[in-house]
């Protein structure tokens, strides 16, 4: 199994980082609130975060809750790389939360793509809203690749993207699109699908 099927917790050392425990697993309560809709409830007690430090978090924690084929990796040891593809909303955001993590017996990378980049390097793909008009052209290379595509952009499952990060009404949505995460080899854990919004897709 090369994600995880459970939740993180505070005392499982090998995916809570030492570096960076308090601040990761406050996001990823925080990222939680936004989704069960208690985020306007805890502001009051909360810092607030801003949207991409709380996509950023589910990024993190999309590597968990998702299984890739073996030929995904090189090794046993290789890397799950998270990527973002456009003009990256993150800053160092992404590299700090990732920063000495390990989900099973892999650490975790951040790289950076632009247009015109091989996309399937990557296990994770976050594509930002400046691709909006080069979707169609970044899902068609990655069809068939072992790659859990991400976007920030409405109508993204239907057009074939595996998952969707929506904000709305200060609430990050999460939208999945099954069949198109079984067509790229991936299986992803129960537990992330009870949290989303499940999509079909409606263009070939």
């Amino acid at each position: 199994m090369e994600g995880s099927s459970a939740l993180s917790s505070p005392t499982d050392s090998k995916r809570v980082s030492p570096h960076l425990p308090t601040r990761c697993l406050w996001l990823f309560q925080l990222a939680c609130l936004f989704v069960t809709g208690d985020w306007m409830a805890s502001a009051a007690a909360s810092p607030v975060a801003s949207e991409y430090q709380v996509k950023a978090t589910f990024l993190y924690n999309f590597t968990k809750f998702t299984d890739w084929p073996t030929n995904a990796f090189a090794s046993l040891n290789a890397p799950i790389v998270i990527g973002t593809l456009g003009e990256d909303p993150f800053g160092q955001t992404m590299d700090d939360i990732v920063r000495g993590e390990v989900v099973g017996s892999r650490p975790l990378a951040v790289k950076r793509l632009r247009a015109g980049d091989d996309l399937r390097g990557c296990h994770v793909l976050f594509i930002c809203r400046s691709e909006k008009e080069r979707l169609l052209e970044a899902l068609s290379q990655l069809k068939d690749s072992p790659v859990l595509s991400v976007g920030e952009i409405e109508g993204f499952p239907e057009q074939g993207g595996v998952a969707n990060l929506l904000l709305v009404s200060k609430t990050v949505k999460i939208e999945i699109n099954q069949a198109a995460a079984e067509q790229a080899g991936l299986q992803i854990s129960a537990k992330l699908l009870k949290l989303a919004r499940l999509v079909k897709q409606t263009r070939a």
